[in-house]
């Protein structure tokens, strides 16, 4: 990470959500006058130095004067670029921005923040799905309760490997990965059992609530 570590401090405790700027990637630019110029001079270093498999995960621009970015390395197995491919795109970065501000486009005394995703970046379903697929993930998701009466919708969240994707049918299946904390359910230091591997999930795209690599 190079930068300014400080974030917004009205952001600190809040969850993560798909296109907020920072983990769940996107652009937020919150109304603030020159971030839509600070987000065209983030485009046009990738662009100008930086090859296809380096894209922007996230942008992000605070009132406070603050400039967050976040790189993709779409060649990565993690998404995540080298530390040398980080400092050159701050550094560049950093460079174009101190033309726009001579010419008065922007303010003075910028804050710029740049980093990777990280593995715990969320993931875009049914959108990220193919490129992470051989991968485990933890994936929190919607389920209906046992009470008939009720009708409750419950909450679950279990590591998984994707089995297939539905893309018409707006549905994924499901395995079990094989991972510390599944094997755990079978009996400290064994192998997944036959229930375990043979078992399947389907959930709808829209039944799936959050989703995120995991690392075991």
């Amino acid at each position: 990470m190079v930068g300014w570590e400080e974030e917004d401090e009205e952001e600190e405790d809040a969850e993560p959500e798909i296109g907020d700027g920072g983990d769940g990637g996107g652009v937020v630019l919150r109304d603030v006058k020159w971030g839509q110029r600070a987000l065209a001079a983030a485009e046009e270093v990738l662009g100008e130095h930086f090859g296809d498999d380096v894209a922007m995960f996230a942008f992000k621009v605070s009132p406070k004067g603050y400039v967050y970015v976040r790189l993709d390395k779409l060649t990565n197995r993690y998404g995540c670029p080298g530390i040398e491919e980080i400092e050159s795109f701050n550094k560049l970065y950093k460079q174009k921005l101190d033309e726009i501000i001579e010419r008065g486009e922007i303010p003075l005394d910028l804050g710029v923040e740049v980093s990777s995703p990280g593995a715990e970046r969320l993931l875009k379903v049914p959108e990220d799905l193919d490129r992470f697929k051989d991968m485990a993930m933890r994936v929190q998701y919607l389920v209906e309760g046992d009470d008939l009466v009720l009708k409750q919708i419950l909450q679950k969240d279990g590591i998984f490997l994707l089995e297939a994707v539905d893309i018409q049918g707006e549905h994924c299946i499901w395995k079990l990965a094989d991972v510390k904390e599944n094997r755990a359910q079978a009996g400290k230091g064994r192998p997944l059992n036959r229930k375990q591997r043979d078992w399947r999930l389907q959930t709808s795209f829209k039944a799936v609530k959050k989703a995120t690599l995991y690392l075991d």
